[in-house]
């Protein structure tokens, strides 16, 4: 009886990756995910807010969440500096909210609504879940920054649909 891995797996570590970006994105793209908002507030006094689909829990003891942001994305020094963010997940009503934090150049607060929290994040009305957060670290990883957060306060409805992103498309129909 042969032991061995099979010769599809005998690749070295350093061996190159047999494809390129775009099909590593598209790969990723399989991968549906929820759609949120991150909020805060700048140390300027700024209301700060972006579309995010990269969020993850990290630790129930202490609660701990990660999102992650581009290198390149203009809000990067703004969010580093920030004490405290929310993560705001979006209902499948809220797919207009999820493309007008996604625009470079707009006004992305016009018209929202949304109240502080307890730490004085601000909190989008609607949001099916929010998670205010102290700025516990950041971390460079490649392209992007991961940002960790000690989740400080939560909040979750039931019932109502989540806003899904897959293969690059929003999704607010589906079954659950």
């Amino acid at each position: 009886m042969n032991s061995s891995p099979p010769k599809h797996l005998l690749h070295g570590a350093d061996a190159a990756a047999p494809f390129d970006s775009r099909e590593f994105r598209d790969a990723l793209g399989r991968f549906a995910t929820g759609v949120a908002v991150v909020t805060a507030i700048s140390p300027a006094g700024e209301p700060l807010g972006l579309t995010i689909s990269s969020f993850n829990s990290v630790s129930l003891t202490p609660p701990l969440v990660l999102w992650s942001l581009m290198q390149t994305s203009a809000s990067l020094p703004a969010f580093r500096a920030v004490s405290h963010f929310a993560v705001n997940v979006l209902s499948a009503e809220q797919q207009p909210l999820a493309e007008q934090f996604a625009r470079r150049g707009a006004d992305r607060w016009a018209g929202v609504v949304h109240a502080p929290g307890p730490s004085g994040t601000p909190l989008l009305d609607g949001a099916i879940a929010t998670f205010e957060c102290r700025s516990h670290s950041h971390l460079d990883a490649g392209d992007h920054v991961i940002f960790l957060g000690e989740v400080l306060h939560c909040t979750h409805r039931t019932g109502v649909p989540p806003l899904l992103y897959h293969g690059g498309r929003f999704y607010t129909e589906h079954p659950l």
